[in-house]
C-alpha cells in the first residue's frame, strides 16, 4: 500500500534553503516514505512531539506523522539536527 506524502508549507520553504547534496538525499527518502512510512532507522518520538516519527539523513532530520487510516504521511519539519527539536 502506498502512502501520500504531504509537506507542510514551512517544510517546502526549509527545503529551498538546503544544500543541493542534502536535498537529493532527503528527496530520495521522502519518496521512500510513500512506500514504507516507518522504515528501518525511523524512531518514534516521545514528549512534546507526540505521535511523530524521526528519520535521520546525515546531519538532517525529517520529522513526520503517519495516519494509517487515510494512508497519509505528513512531514512537518526538515532541519539540521541542531535545530530540529527546538
Amino acid at each position: 500500500m502506498t502512502y501520500k506524502v504531504l509537506l507542510e508549507r514551512r517544510v517546502e520553504k526549509e527545503l529551498r534553503s538546503l544544500p543541493r547534496q542534502a536535498l537529493r538525499r532527503i528527496d530520495l527518502r521522502l519518496l521512500q516514505l510513500a512506500e514504507d512510512p516507518t522504515p528501518r532507522g525511523a524512531v518514534k518520538l516521545r514528549g512534546r512531539e507526540t505521535e511523530g516519527w524521526r528519520l535521520r539523513i546525515g546531519d538532517y532530520r525529517i520529522l513526520y506523522t503517519v495516519d494509517d487510516q487515510r494512508s497519509l504521511v505528513r512531514v512537518y519539519r526538515i532541519k539540521h539536527r541542531r535545530e530540529a527539536y527546538l
